[in-house]
């Protein structure tokens, strides 16, 4: 009977305890998060736009709609339904899509399709010259082009220090494993759900809000960034 009552204490501290443990395993960890790699600095700032819409200071998903914002219909709701509707209440946080003058009503109507009547005020839309969108472009690490009408179904992450964050090393534990060639992740496509749900959405963007969090609270360390991940990155 003694040993019953022993055992069923047991069991009872070791329920108790493993909760106790979990939280303290994930309290120490936050300090130690690894931060989101910068691939890419100095992006150019946006051009004056009546709105007075900026890069700099704000937390930014980039994204190019081109002339005809009514085609990236897709792309769009993908943007707003997983990532924009599960940041917008941070502080800091924004769209902006780059559309060419002249596609006023498009994005007009395009804004319309995403809204449904929702409190879209941290998504914004700023009109320009196609050359000041190519150059914005231009100034950001990427792998493809934009279309003829300037358009991608690509989304970049920008920092209030005009520097675009992702992943210097976007291998799979398997391929790190199989030691495959590092490849990064520097634009995040919102047609691949996946990809914008799982990576930015669930991991990169939250490590990048962790990552202010930790400055304000005064535990960031400035330091940890890699000088030789950026250097690498830049020539790549």
């Amino acid at each position: 009977m003694k040993k019953k009552q022993l055992k069923r204490n047991f069991i009872l501290a070791v329920l108790f305890l493993l909760p106790v443990m979990f939280v303290l395993v994930l309290s120490l960890s936050e300090d130690h998060y690894n931060p989101l790699d910068i691939v890419h600095e100095n992006v150019a700032e946006l051009p004056e736009n009546p709105e007075g819409i900026m890069l700099k200071d704000h937390i930014t998903v980039l994204a190019f709609l081109g002339s005809e914002p009514l085609d990236m219909l897709i792309a769009a709701s993908n943007l707003k339904e997983l990532v924009y509707d599960k940041f917008k209440g941070f502080k800091k946080f924004q769209i902006v899509a780059l559309v060419p003058k002249g596609a006023e009503a498009d994005s007009e109507t395009l804004f319309r399709e995403i809204a449904l009547y929702e409190d879209l005020r941290f998504w914004h839309f700023v009109h320009a010259e196609p050359e000041t969108i190519k150059n914005t472009f231009n100034s950001l690490k990427a792998s493809f082009q934009l279309s003829d009408n300037l358009a991608s179904d690509n989304v970049f992450i920008i920092d209030t220090d005009l520097n675009q964050r992702g992943r210097i090393d976007d291998r799979t534990d398997n391929e790190i494993e199989a030691n495959k060639p590092v490849y990064g992740l520097n634009a995040y496509n919102c047609i691949q759900v996946a990809v914008i749900k799982n990576k930015m959405s669930s991991e990169d963007l939250r490590v990048l809000f962790t990552e202010y969090r930790q400055k304000r609270k005064g535990n960031f360390n400035s330091e940890s960034r890699r000088a030789s991940d950026l250097k690498s990155s830049s020539n790549e």
